[in-house]
């Protein structure tokens, strides 16, 4: 039964990463690291800072990410990565856009 398995299993992974293997798969395998890389940074950054910090690398790789995986869904017609993604980035470019804000803002308070 677990050689069956085995089996199985290394004949699923080969049809899916494989026989199945084209551009869009390399492009939705490097949109799935972009948006893992966010997690990375913001790893090392809390570590270094001795507390949770997002920084806007952070922020940056959410966009890419999430808008490569965008185009992936929209390539591969899949409807739920299409509303996930979507819905995602919006809220990604607001975060950018509020700490622009914020950051313009303070600058404007120490020239006074």
């Amino acid at each position: 039964m677990l050689i069956q398995f085995g089996q199985a299993l290394g004949d699923y992974l080969y049809e899916i990463f494989v026989a199945k293997f084209d551009f869009w798969l390399a492009f939705g395998l490097a949109a799935q690291l972009a948006f893992a890389a966010r997690f990375l940074v913001q790893w090392i950054m809390s570590e270094r800072a001795g507390k949770s910090v997002v920084p806007m690398a952070f922020w940056f790789f959410s966009v890419a990410g999430g808008t490569m995986t965008l185009i992936y869904g929209l390539v591969k017609r899949e409807p739920v990565i299409i509303f996930g993604q979507l819905l995602s980035n919006i809220i990604y470019i607001r975060n950018i856009m509020l700490i622009w804000k914020n950051r313009a803002s303070a600058s404007q308070t120490l020239d006074r």
